[in-house]
């Protein structure tokens, strides 16, 4: 906890520069200059006292870096102080610059928030039929966006949503904090998000995004599905150095929801994620699905510390949603008072409507979990595969987890095929192969097959 407690030190007052400062010593930071023009919110009538509605500030300003892409795009800086505003776009080569202690505060009454669409790849609102609400911040079709700060805070303000969608209120799927769609060159940092509606941000269909030194906050509890970082059908894509603790997965890697999923046809590939804290108490710390329908391949995920989580890391699928979970690379996780640690399940049952092809059954093979450490797990592993999704070439090598469970079916295992490699504790399920450090075989599995799933605890 003490290396926790300084990592989130260090990430709080990170910087643009990479540099480390505690906030109590520093004075007013001055901004840098990203661009080769910079205005200010208050030069378009921006007022920051919490009060005063400022979206057509921010739409001016926004109009104004339109201009500017043959000259390198323009900076909007957001100055000291509580601005708030209805949902607005960005645009290409733009950088959007929070200062320290400014904070863009969303409205809260949905009749601001725009309808759109539903994304192609879902076919549905995620939560209702037709359209679904904008995301506050959005960008769609861009190139070379920039949102940075001396980690100012961009601010949902979600308690109203949450609360009407436990109420069932609202006839449209909420809107994400931050949602980018079809672009490239994003880059995010230093910067904190915190109580969005949904999930919080949430990348498109883009290619070449970095999210970096980012703090994502929501309550832990009766914040629904307030996701962290939700890379969707995403291509080369890198979530590094961030403290994320959410009322729903930190980080959900998706790409598409059964069939529509399947016909929209776009991966998520090439994601490495690392050098990260989470914390989930009603999810996972790091998912992949359950909306994989596209695929999900190349992904890895080191340097993981999951503390005070209902589980650590997750891959949920099932039948209709088609696609593959493949070559997935974990390593050097930390588990931290987690109830499970390892979960892969193929039964997650949830579907956009009854047109999906239960013969569609996702692919899941060449996973590995190398480095996997903790204290404080009741179920360090549990791998449920079916007989119409086993789970194919999984390895696990140098694992030692702390329990607080001490009977039987602690390494739980159904339709799985793959190898350990050396020595672990917990001892591994009946269903893997065992081979030695030197990678020869010591021991054939009998039986892929074996089911010892126990869901009571």
């Amino acid at each position: 906890m003490a290396a926790f407690a300084s990592v989130f030190l260090w990430q709080r007052n990170a910087v643009v520069g990479g540099f480390s400062f505690f906030k109590w010593g520093v004075s007013t930071r001055p901004i840098p200059r990203l661009r080769p023009v910079a205005f200010n919110l208050t030069d378009f009538g921006g007022v920051g006292d919490g009060l005063t509605v400022n979206t057509e500030a921010f739409e001016r300003a926004v109009f104004a870096i339109s201009k500017l892409g043959k000259r390198g795009g323009g900076q909007l800086n957001v100055p000291p102080g509580r601005w708030l505003t209805a949902p607005f776009n960005l645009t290409s080569h733009m950088t959007l610059f929070l200062a320290e202690d400014a904070e863009i505060l969303a409205l809260e009454n949905e009749k601001y928030w725009p309808l759109m669409p539903p994304l192609p790849s879902y076919g549905y609102g995620r939560e209702h039929i037709g359209p679904r609400y904008g995301s506050f911040i959005h960008g769609q079709n861009l190139k070379d966006v920039v949102i940075t700060g001396h980690n100012g805070t961009i601010n949902g303000q979600g308690q109203t949503w949450w609360k009407k969608y436990r109420q069932k209120l609202l006839n449209h799927t909420r809107g994400p904090l931050v949602q980018i769609m079809w672009s490239s060159d994003i880059l995010i940092s230093n910067i904190t998000l915190r109580d969005s509606p949904f999930w919080t941000l949430h990348p498109y269909d883009c290619k070449n995004v970095t999210v970096r030194n980012v703090t994502i906050l929501a309550p832990v509890f009766e914040a629904p599905n307030t996701d962290g970082i939700d890379p969707d059908s995403c291509e080369d894509m890198v979530i590094e150095d961030c403290y994320i603790s959410v009322g729903d997965d930190a980080i959900a890697i998706k790409s598409g929801w059964d069939q529509y999923g399947i016909a929209y046809g776009r991966p998520s590939v090439n994601i490495l994620i690392r050098n990260l804290v989470v914390r989930s108490m009603v999810s996972a710390g790091v998912s992949i699905g359950s909306e994989m329908s596209g695929g999900v391949s190349n992904v890895t995920v080191e340097n993981l510390l999951v503390w005070s989580s209902r589980r650590a890391v997750r891959i949920k699928t099932a039948p209709g949603r088609g696609g593959y979970v493949r070559d997935i690379k974990y390593r050097n996780l930390t588990f931290d008072n987690v109830r499970v640690g390892i979960v892969i399940k193929t039964d997650y049952n949830e579907h956009p409507d009854e047109g999906y092809d239960p013969k569609a059954l996702p692919v899941l093979r060449d996973i590995s979990f190398i480095g996997v450490h903790g204290q404080g797990v009741r179920v360090p592993v549990r791998i449920h595969g079916s007989e119409e999704i086993p789970v194919r070439n999984i390895t696990f090598q140098d694992m030692s987890i702390g329990l607080t469970y001490k009977k039987k079916h602690i390494f739980q295992c159904a339709f799985v095929h793959g190898r350990v490699i050396g020595s672990i504790f917990p001892a591994p399920c009946e269903n893997l192969d065992l081979y030695d450090e030197q990678g020869q075989l010591v021991k054939r599995s009998a039986s892929q097959n074996v089911t010892d799933i126990d869901y009571d605890f």
